[in-house]
Parts: structure tokens; sequence; C-alpha cells
């Protein structure tokens, strides 16, 4: 026989059912009556009778949705800072939703309709749904995304999500749910078509500007979708006119080549006495275009461009073939001419400047507050990234954060190399640029002031002895280091006794120094030394030494 159920199960399942398949929490709440007019998360004060303010409806709950998802998320909890918990708890629900039905739907036996997948147990049970005999629909994808889709400011869609000829109307009608609230839109490694990709800015209202459907984005991902110039060109035409807050935007990884040719035909020649009027340009803080095989000319056009993002902090355009002719110098004829863009009296050199140096050099007179920069893997010179060093090493206003990793710049860098380190600079990344040692030799000679380096990036270099030598001078010399990677570097086994003893000497706060991949064999010996040098706050070893458990190859460069 049944056990019957008690009156407050009865109402607590009631509760419960309103909660998840009701229109407005809210309503739920203001509809309940209260003992006292003040009334705290759990209980009511001794004073509530003395003021007769009342707190707002959802407050009374925000610690309790706080702590449901402390209780499902402990992992997500502390990196998230002071939300609506409420509104996160409901989209980190719908996000793991679509993660799961992703990964169902990538398997071979399935054949169906993506809306009709079934969510598991395991995710039904942390809302009161795991036994949904009564109600099948609560188990279905299409039923989350439509009962908790409101909640979802922040979408991050896979592959398998976004095939037109499957779910194209069911996403759209989930970014259509969120068009006026949508504050970051994440489609990675999906192969859009131009139809599909038309249709998801329609359910946004990009292509009607007017109606401002895109105002509440702020970051737009699109990495690895293979993606055209056209469809950059017109992304990039809207940006700059729509009123929107978009501060990231990321189109990484695609194929969008010659992408500003129209932007650049559109003003060479002339003033463009109306760059920098878009809101969403004047917002951008991050530009990520990595990857996309860019030329010289595109990085041209690119300089035009930059003006009009007059906050942009972080810039990568690692991996597009640019050469020394996309970083340096080009004079203009038009350097003599001004005129005011945005409030500003600027060059117009600056608008007209073929290259990228040019705009570094008028970044702090623009208050630019550029701060980072990437140009990873861009088949610059020893002469080009010289140059280009240069003129960062004597910015008003100089980088946190550099990398020119994996370039084939040579030894003879390392005379420029000095000049950065001496700015305030934080983070450098020179990784496989070929130092030799004879880089490692040059730049420890010219090392003498205390350096700001917090984090530097020093593998792949074949340093040999001279890299061991480096960084005991700059343990001696970088008080803030916090991470340095040395991996790969040919040093000998007596490498590690000179670095052991300036980690001693060393005052600073060390907590990673990465040594794997050089060319001594693992030791007994070595388990003692990463027991000695441990961090002082995680406990975690500093060393990162080769381990007695894995064949540690040495890095070859070779083609």
């Amino acid at each position: 026989m049944a056990e019957v159920p008690s009156l407050i199960s009865l109402a607590i399942e009631a509760v419960k059912r309103e909660v998840v398949d009701g229109d407005d929490e809210d309503d739920l709440v203001s509809s309940l009556s209260r003992p006292f007019k003040e009334w705290d998360d759990y209980e009511a004060p001794d004073d509530c009778l003395k003021h007769g303010r009342k707190r707002g409806r959802h407050g009374n709950f925000d610690s309790a949705w706080k702590a449901l998802f402390k209780l499902r998320w402990p992992e997500l909890f502390y990196r998230t800072g002071t939300v609506d918990w409420l509104q996160i708890y409901w989209q980190t629900h719908l996000q793991n939703c679509l993660d799961e039905a992703s990964e169902l739907a990538l398997l071979p036996s399935f054949d169906g309709c993506i809306g009709e997948m079934k969510i598991s147990d395991g995710i039904l049970k942390y809302i009161g749904c795991e036994e949904h005999a009564n109600h099948p629909n609560y188990s279905k994808l299409s039923y989350h995304c439509q009962q908790f889709g409101h909640y979802a400011s922040c979408l991050r869609l896979p592959n398998v999500l976004c095939v037109a000829e499957t779910c194209v109307d069911g996403l759209c009608k989930l970014l259509i749910q969120n068009s006026e609230t949508l504050t970051s839109l994440e489609l990675n490694y999906c192969k859009l078509s131009s139809t599909f990709v038309s249709a998801i800015c329609a359910s946004l209202n990009i292509v009607n500007t007017h109606t401002h459907g895109i105002r509440s984005l702020c970051s737009l991902k699109l990495h690895d979708n293979h993606l055209d110039r056209n469809f950059a060109w017109k992304l990039f035409s809207i940006l700059l006119d729509a009123s929107s807050n978009l501060s990231i935007l990321d189109l990484s990884d695609n194929n969008i080549a010659g992408w500003l040719c129209n932007f650049n035909g559109k003003w060479k020649g002339k003033i463009p006495s109306s760059l920098g009027i878009g809101k969403s340009l004047h917002s951008l803080r991050v530009l990520n275009i990595r990857g996309n095989d860019l030329q010289k000319d595109d990085v041209e056009s690119l300089s035009y461009a930059l003006v009009s993002m007059p906050n942009l902090e972080v810039l990568d355009i690692s991996e597009n073939p640019i050469e020394d002719d996309g970083i340096r110098l080009v004079e203009s004829p038009f350097a003599t001419c001004t005129f005011n863009v945005a409030g500003k009296n600027l060059k117009a050199a600056i608008e007209l400047c073929r290259c990228l140096i040019p705009y570094f050099i008028e970044a702090p007179e623009r208050c630019s507050p550029l701060a980072e920069l990437y140009l990873e893997s861009c088949e610059l010179s020893c002469s080009g990234a010289t140059e280009l060093l240069d003129t960062l090493s004597n910015l008003k206003r100089p980088l946190n954060s550099l990398s020119l990793a994996d370039n084939g710049l040579g030894s003879q860098v390392a005379g420029a190399l000095q000049k950065i380190l001496v700015t305030p600079i934080k983070t450098l990344n020179v990784g496989g640029i070929g130092l030799g040692s004879l880089g490692f030799k040059e730049l420890e000679k010219g090392m003498i002031a205390e350096l700001k380096l917090v984090d530097i990036n020093i593998s792949k270099n074949r340093g040999g002895l001279e890299t061991a030598r480096f960084l005991s001078k700059l343990l001696s010399l970088a008080p803030d280091i916090i991470a340095i990677n040395a991996t790969y570097n040919l040093m000998p086994s007596e490498s590690l006794t000179a670095i052991c003893s300036a980690l001693k000497l060393a005052k600073g706060s060390l907590e990673r120094l990465d040594l794997t991949g050089n060319t001594w064999d693992y030791q007994p010996n070595h388990a003692s030394m990463v027991a000695e040098f441990q961090h002082n706050g995680s406990g975690r070893p500093i060393l990162i030494l080769p381990s007695s458990f894995a064949v540690d190859v040495p890095y070859d460069d070779d083609p």
C-alpha cells in the first residue's frame, strides 16, 4: 500500500511544479502570504515591526538560489562574482542540457530530432523532475530551451547544434527569445552556411539595425566556423553603425582574408571624418583575428579600421603570414592633414598609415588603452621584429603583454628584447624564435635593472647552458615573476644545479618553473629537489621536471 502523502509534501510538490513549469517565479512569490511585512531570507528580524520597509521579492530568495548553485556546481561557484543567482542557475542548467544533447547527437546511432532528445536523470534530479511520468515533456531538450531559455544571457553552441538541416529553426527561436538580453554568443567549430548565418543574424535583428536587437550583445565568438570575407565584412559594417555594446569580437581560424578591402577602398585618398561613430567599435576591447591567412594588404586595411576602435585593449593577429611589410612604417603623403573624429583632433597619417607600427606610435597620443599584442607565427624576420620592438619600447604607455612566439628571429633580436624587458611589461612570450645560446648570453649580459615581469615563455630556443645562466639572472632581478616556461632548450644536466642555487637565493613569488623537455634524464634526487621548492600558498611544486614514467623527446624544430 502506498504511503499517504502529508499536506506539507503536497504543498512542496505544488510549489516545485510551479517553479519549474510556471511562467514567472516572482508571481508565485508575490502570491504567498507572509506573517510580517519585512522578512529576511530565513527569519524575520527583531525590528521588522518598527520599520515599514519591504525588501524586494527576488532578494529574499537570492541566497537560496546561491546555495543551490554552489551545491550543484561547486567548481564554478568560486569563479562566479556577484550575480543574479536565479538567472545564473537556470542559464548554467540550460548550458548543461545543450552540452549533454550535443554529446549524444555526435553518436553514430543518433537519428532523430535534437529538440526531442531526452535529458538524463542526472540533470533532471537537480530540478526535481527525475520522475517525469506525469509530464514527459520535462525530459525533452526543447522543453528546457522553451522554459529556461529566457534566463540565458550567454550561449555556447557546438557544431552539432548548428546543423541547418536539423536545428536552425530551434536555434533561431532560442535566439529570438533572448535577443533583448543575450550578452554572449559563442559558436565554435561550426560549418555555417550563408543561409544559416543569415537566419542567425535575422534572429538577433542584426540585419535591421534600427531595431537595436543586438544592443545587449557584449561578446561574439565565431571561432573556426568556415566563415568567409563577405560575412566578416557584412558583420563589421553592421557593427560600425549599430547601437551595440560589443566588447569582444572573435573571428579566429576562419577564412576572412580580404574582409576589409572594401573599407580600405572606400576611404583611401580622402579623409574619413565619419570614422569612429559606431558605438560598437568604440566599446570594442578585444579583437581576435588569429589564423585567417591575412596578408600585408589586410593589415593595411586593418590599420584604417583600428583608429575607429579607441578602446581596444587586446589585439591578436597571430598565425597570419603578414611578414615584415605588415608591420613596418610606410610614409604617408597625408601626414600634415588634421581632422576631427569623435571629438578628438588626430593626424590624417593615423587614418591613412599603411601598416601597424605608425598605429602603435600614435596610440599614446590618442590615449589608446592597448595593452596586449599577439603576433605569433606571422613570418616576421629579425629586422622587422627589431623595428617593432624598438617602437614598442619607446611607447609612453607600454604594453602589459607581448607575444612574438614561433617567428624565426634568431639570436640578433636579443638586443631589441633587452629594451622591451626594461619596460613595465608583465607577460612576454618569445618561445620558438631561435635565440640559441648566443641570444641568451646577450640577454643575460644586458639585464641590469629590476624587471616587472610576471610571466615569461622562453621555450624551444635551444639555448643550452646559457638558458640556465639567463634564468639565474632573471630570478634575481624579477621579484614579481610567477611563471617561467623554459621547456625544450637543450639544457644539460648541470643546468639544474645552477637553477636550484638561484631559486634558493630568489626572494620572489615564483609558482611554476617548467623545465620539461630538456636533455637530462630523470634522476632519483630530482624528487628531493621538487620537494624542496614548493609554493607557500598552495603547496604545489615549483619545479616541473621530466617524469620518470615518461620518455621526454627533445624538441626538434627542424622541418
